[in-house]
């Protein structure tokens, strides 16, 4: 129904044409507005894409609806390790043990791989470091999270355990510390809340670096930092093209450290509307 003012618009329009005119609610946009920059749409436009409607997880940290669920708390069937010999190439099922709603690095087992592969993606993930502490600096309840295989964010416990700054628990190891430390005692759960930006190639050539936003225990540590290259122990990072979707890691560094409640969603790009 139209409201009196907008009603009596539209007999004036058509009492003077003789055609009756079509006006937008504007409760749902308006056309008569200025263009957005470098956009196809007005301010407020009535013709642009609605976002799709998800269900947010139903406690903090839970997965949203639209969330690939990586691990449960029951089985490790979304990852496996690399097979080697007749088996090279392929995923074989994993050796680390699940137990009551989280499971635990086999030390020497070597690194999970993801079954799925991923770009840009919003990644949750809960690790423990292991208790009793055993070890120091990088020989103590180390793992590392490698979006795509190759670009970590470091998983160690660095409770009252002094080692190198951009080595320690949510640094994008061996390039940037984490803007504050925010750890937890080991044996209890922490989190880390990831939001990685997938390099860009144009043929060979490097069009747009990765970028990792990191919130580490509700705590951002890094703020959509630029990633110098994949992670390289004792060397600069750089480049090199690959695929634009690979494979999650967990690394094996030979300590046990715990994982739980792993869930990625993948980014979309703007105006792609509800499906």
């Amino acid at each position: 129904m139209l409201r009196p003012a907008t009603a009596f618009t539209a007999l004036l329009a058509f009492a003077v044409t003789g055609t009756a005119q079509t006006n937008p609610n504007p409760d749902l946009g308006f056309k008569d507005t200025p263009m957005l920059p470098n956009q196809k749409w007005h301010v407020h436009d009535p013709d642009r894409p609605h976002p799709a409607v998800i269900k947010p997880g139903a406690t903090p940290g839970a997965p949203s609806s639209d969330a690939v669920v990586l691990f449960d708390g029951k089985d490790l069937s979304k990852w496996g390790h690399a097979g080697r010999g007749g088996e090279s190439g392929k995923l074989i099922d994993t050796k680390w043990p699940v137990h009551d709603g989280y499971f635990e690095v086999a030390t020497g087992s070597g690194p999970l791989f993801s079954r799925d592969k991923f770009g840009d993606i919003q990644l949750h993930v809960e690790w423990s470091a292991p208790t009793p502490v055993r070890g120091n600096s990088q020989g103590r309840g180390n793992s590392g999270i490698l979006i795509m295989g190759l670009y970590e964010i470091q998983v160690l416990d660095v409770w009252n355990n002094p080692t190198y700054a951009d080595g320690g628990a949510g640094a994008i190891y061996g390039q940037w510390p984490p803007l504050v430390s925010v750890p937890k005692p080991p044996g209890e759960w922490q989190t880390y809340d990831i939001v990685f930006e997938a390099p860009k190639w144009e043929g060979d050539k490097l069009a747009k670096p990765a970028f990792q936003t990191v919130f580490w225990n509700g705590v951002v540590v890094h703020n959509r930092k630029e990633v110098m290259g994949p992670m390289v122990y004792r060397q600069v990072a750089h480049y090199t093209p690959h695929e634009a979707e690979l494979p999650l890691a967990l690394q094996d560094h030979n300590n046990p450290v715990r994982y739980r409640n792993i869930w990625v969603r993948r980014l979309g790009t703007y105006d792609q509307g509800a499906k």
